[in-house]
């Protein structure tokens, strides 16, 4: 095969071309992304159950929910929240079952269930995560607020029709009204009720077919047609009609609005009342594409919009994810322009050129193989294919290399290529190999952070899969056209000079050196052993520390306030306006300093009734968005941003949770998230705040809060004795108040696009006191007013806001942040656990803790990298003891391995950066790098040793002989990763530990591996370990 390809006129060349051509063809249908997506493995089941309490929802809903997913398979955790008038389970799925099943087996049980309450609706079940955000549009104008909805739901339609964009969201109001309010004087002047009201609104509002006239000449449709669908319409509907013909319309004794049903359901975007259309996008659509397309139809809708209509892009994702690629492919250029430089220091052009083509073949064959496979362009594929530029050229070296030196020894061009290539294939494909073993175990990775990282090895092996093959069937060939046309023009003095220098490095320096290790070996083997244990002390020792995640920085920051329930929009609004103008502030302080004196606060957005941290919604909840300038732009990070914005807010009085933060979470989560479990919720909350208070004394510990809190304010009414012989029962009165203060849905008209209830409900100022209770009155047999005090008892109390339970437990979670310039996330979970967890076992022997987040996600997926990589290393053992025939021989290449990890951890504190998963999978992939060149060594020494050398003086040998390859394939995979080892960019700061462990890591492993294996080598002889090979 080898020889065919080299001799073939064109073989090789169409092979390079398809390669190229379906790389090329493939790209524009790979779709770009932040990270890679994660599959599916949740279902929510949503049941909305008006009227009732947390308490209610908890023993009505969820627990007949959770009874139900008893019988799924596959099931890891249901989550249920108890919220007033609604209920969501959450079901996650093990990793790695069958997802279809496990939603159909969910969708069956949930709709088996026939003992929910008469009130409740029926459950909605859905996948979560089946589209992802990508960024809003705020759309804002002199005009009303059911004409801003209108308007906004004309441009959703507008854009949807594009094809384009595949779901948008109108945001910014609540469902859309008929209010019709009766006062509670009218409604005793007539003896009714706002039942009655209804019911007769639900009569005389109908629309309905009356069957079919069939004439000789055509059918006629016969349709009773007086549905009412605008407030004009339901004033003229009659209510009460007498036998003397009088009547009395609607008009007459209710006020009747087209309203929005919740006044705080509202956006306000940069100062004005504003519709934000969300703008998702499903998983197979590319985020730019998607971002493309509503840019341009902006730009089109501009040009015909009202006077003062504005349309803004705000919370825009992909903003980072152009920036994150921008940075990626910048720096792939300029690291692939470093090893073109490197190898032309060392090659002719000509040779440096084909040696170079593996580039662009791997990568485009790569490419095609992720369209096929539905792999995205993201910071991880990227990543991959970066570290690729290194290391897809190691072998192109080293066969072009031995092809050069069977050149020199006298051989002709095409002998040359054919048996330089086959001499270096067994070690070729051997350093694959165990490249695979060690990648391999690498693509199966657990846990969110994993389910992210292990695209990386999995795109290695793609481009690495790829570059073997051209290094086989296309490069012999274009070598050996290049050498056979080579003159004997002298190379240039600058390769001359380093040439010389590298025989004089090799010859003196590392001579002596790795004479002196193989003579006091022992000595040598202690040393090093020595600096490995130091250097892992560094980490025992926590001068450096580990994190689950690099921070990952954004254009977008928030913060999130919570104020106790029962709170008036008023008061929301007052603290808004201040945290509004706090960031404001801030951005004109520090806008001169940005580049060009740009703004660094482009746009406030206020959304009231949302705090993705509250799971409440009502008055008394708010978030304020600012979107910044451009990572690569702005002078200060996101970070130091919100410290300001947290010191110049400070401390507000009632206020039961205020954070700021940046929106979306990495794949790490929280820093701090521990579950507290029992049956108790008095005994948890009171644990809870106790590790509040233990949690909150560590310094960089901030906005720590938990989930269970008070609900709103109640007043609990129960049936007097005697009530009943008024005909009265709780039934009736119960349904009359919840009529009356909650409101009756009389029916729902649909208006065009949207879809609208007709509510009826008492006037508002017969329900803004105390007093308007106790002097209500309920509609007894006859149409008798009675007053409520005189039949019931009240009584106040609060209730709950929310009750979460997890796997049929009431649980309270604890949530909180950490600075990391001040604290260590791990640190501080570890001396919880080890101080106050067994205080906390003995005062509340009932309550379980479980700490998660990024400790927890960072235990999971470091987990599943021992384990994988030690599967890794059982597959590079044996096969490196069927390569050797040997089974000790394997140790001393793969000794390496740790060798590689001193350099990791002090690449590390050189640099300033914790530990993280990313370093720990870069160590991981590293293991394959090192071990390719201790495998290339070892069978130079077996070489040597069948020529007749001694033990030691085929290793010395060895070590020297392969000291240029392995100096060239080091050096080109440093200048590949140098670009993004140097990068100061803040989006970079998630690659830079991967990058960090691969680079320091093979250096250190390189010149320690030079000296070392030569003298373990001759140890193993000494005892006779060593294989015995004869002299040839």
């Amino acid at each position: 095969m080898i020889r065919y390809f080299a001799e073939h006129p064109t073989a090789a060349n169409l092979v390079m071309v398809l390669f190229i051509a379906i790389g090329l063809i493939a790209a524009s249908s790979v779709k770009r992304e932040t990270f890679p997506v994660i599959p599916a493995d949740e279902v929510e089941v949503r049941v909305l159950y008006p009227g009732a309490s947390a308490e209610e929802v908890e023993r009505t809903i969820c627990r007949r929910i959770e009874e139900a997913l008893e019988k799924v398979k596959d099931v890891d955790e249901v989550r249920c929240e108890a919220r007033e008038n609604v209920g969501t389970a959450i079901a996650q799925m093990l990793e790695g079952s069958n997802f279809d099943r496990f939603q159909n087996e969910i969708k069956t049980e949930i709709e088996a269930i026939d003992n929910f309450p008469d009130l409740a609706e029926d459950p909605a079940i859905r996948q979560i995560g089946l589209t992802d955000f990508v960024a809003a549009v705020a759309v804002s104008g002199p005009m009303s607020a059911t004409d801003l909805k209108a308007y906004a739901e004309d441009i959703k339609d507008n854009l949807l029709a594009t094809g384009e964009v595949s779901q948008v969201n109108v945001r910014g109001f609540s469902d859309h009204q008929i209010r019709i309010e009766v006062a509670a004087q009218t409604l005793r002047q007539y003896g009714l009720s706002v039942d009655d009201i209804a019911a007769i609104i639900a009569r005389q509002s109908f629309d309905l077919p009356a069957g079919t006239i069939e004439t000789t000449e055509s059918d006629i449709l016969v349709r009773f047609d007086d549905e009412r669908r605008n407030p004009l319409e339901f004033r003229d509907l009659v209510v009460v009609g007498s036998a003397s013909g009088a009547e009395i319309r609607l008009g007459d004794i209710a006020k009747i609005t087209d309203m929005f049903e919740l006044a705080e359901s509202r956006v306000v975007f940069n100062g004005v009342r504003a519709a934000i259309l969300e703008i998702s996008k499903t998983r197979n659509q590319d985020t730019l594409k998607v971002i493309g397309a509503v840019k341009a139809f902006l730009d089109d809708k501009r040009q015909r919009a009202p006077p003062g209509v504005t349309f803004t892009i705000t919370r825009d994702i992909s903003s980072i994810v152009d920036d994150r690629l921008s940075l990626l492919i910048k720096n792939g250029w300029q690291g692939l322009i470093l090893v073109m430089i490197t190898l032309s220091l060392f090659f002719s052009a000509r040779f440096s050129f084909w040696v170079s083509m593996g580039f662009p073949v791997s990568f485009l064959g790569a490419i095609a193989f992720m369209a096929f496979t539905g792999l995205s362009f993201d910071m991880i594929t990227m990543v991959g294919m970066l570290i690729g530029i290194g290391l897809l050229v190691d072998d192109a070296i080293v066969i072009a290399e031995n092809i050069a030196a069977h050149m020199r020894a006298g051989s002709a061009p095409l002998k040359a290529a054919v048996d330089g290539t086959k001499q270096v294939a067994p070690g070729v494909i051997s350093s694959f190999l165990t490249t695979v073993f060690v990648f391999g175990s690498l693509a199966f990775l657990k846990g969110d952070i994993g389910s992210i990282l292990k695209f990386m090895p999995i795109i290695l092996l793609m481009v690495l899969s790829v570059s073997l093959v051209e290094a086989f069937l296309i490069l012999p060939h274009h070598i050996s056209r290049t050498l056979s046309g080579a003159g004997q023009t002298p190379p240039p003095l600058i390769r001359r000079k380093l040439e010389a220098g590298i025989e004089w490095l090799r010859d003196v320096p590392l001579a002596r050196i790795i004479a002196a290790a193989i003579h006091w070996r022992y000595l040598t083997l202690g040393l090093v052993i020595m600096m490995f244990l130091f250097s892992v002390s560094m980490v025992a020792g926590g001068v450096l520390k580990f994190r689950a995640f690099p921070d990952i920085e954004g254009d977008v920051v928030e913060a999130r306030i919570l104020m106790p329930q029962g709170t008036p929009l008023a008061r929301t609004a007052d603290l808004v306006a201040r945290i509004s103008t706090a960031i404001t502030d801030i951005g004109k302080e520090l806008s001169p300093s940005q580049p060009g004196g740009l703004g660094l606060i482009k746009n406030i957005n206020v959304r009231f009734n949302e705090n993705i941290d509250a799971f409440e919604t009502g008055p008394h909840i708010a978030t304020v968005t600012a979107d910044i300038l451009g990572t690569e732009l702005r002078t200060i990070s996101a970070e130091d941003l919100l410290q300001r914005w947290r010191r110049a807010v400070g401390k507000q009085a009632d206020v039961i949770a205020l954070k700021f933060t940046e929106p979306t979470l990495g794949p790490a989560g929280r820093a701090i998230d521990i579950r507290l479990g029992g049956g108790n919720l008095e005994e948890l909350k009171a644990a809870s705040l106790a590790m509040q208070s233990w949690l909150g004394g560590y310094a960089g510990v901030r906005d720590l809060s938990d989930d269970l809190r008070p609900g709103k304010p109640e007043i609990r009414l129960r049936l007097k004795d005697g009530a009943t012989s008024l005909g009265l029962t709780s039934e009736m009165i119960a349904r009359q108040l919840r009529a009356a203060f909650y409101g009756r849905t009389a029916g729902e008209v649909q208006v065009g696009a949207e879809s609208y209830e007709i509510d009826v409900r008492l006037a508002a100022a017969d329900k803004d006191s105390l007093n308007d209770l106790e002097y209500f009155s309920v509609s007894g047999e006859g149409g008798a007013q009675i007053p409520l005090s005189a039949v019931a008892t009240l009584q106040s109390g609060r209730g709950l806001a929310r009750i979460n339970r997890i796997d049929g437990a009431r649980t309270v979670t604890i949530q909180g942040d950490v600075d990391t310039d001040v604290a260590n996330t791990a640190e501080i979970i570890a001396d919880m656990q080890t101080r106050l967890l067994p205080e906390l076992a003995t005062k509340y022997p009932g309550v379980s803790v479980d700490a998660r987040g990024q400790v927890a996600e960072g235990a999971k997926t470091g987990s599943s990298v021992r384990n994988g990589f030690l599967i890794g290393l059982v597959g590079v053992y044996l096969l490196l003891s069927f390569l050797f025939r040997n089974y000790l021989e394997p140790l001393i290449v793969m000794v390496a391995i740790p060798l590689g990890l001193i350099g990791v951890i002090w690449g590390h504190i050189l640099l300033g950066l914790d530990l993280s998963m990313p370093s720990i999978v870069g160590f991981a992939s590293l293991a394959g790098v090192v071990v390719n060149n201790a495998i290339l060594l070892m069978e130079f020494i077996r070489i040597q040793r069948r020529a007749g050398e001694s033990a030691a003086a085929a290793a010395a040998h060895a070590a020297k002989m392969r000291f240029r390859a392995v100096f060239l394939t080091t050096a080109t995979t440093i200048m590949g990763l140098l670009p993004l080892l140097t990068e100061t960019s803040l989006q970079a700061q998630v690659l830079i530990p991967l990058v960090t462990s691969i680079a320091f890591g093979l250096m250190t492993a390189t010149v320690l591996i030079r000296i070392l294996l030569p003298a373990l080598y001759t140890i193993f002889d000494d005892f006779g370990w060593a294989a015995k090979i004869e002299a040839e």
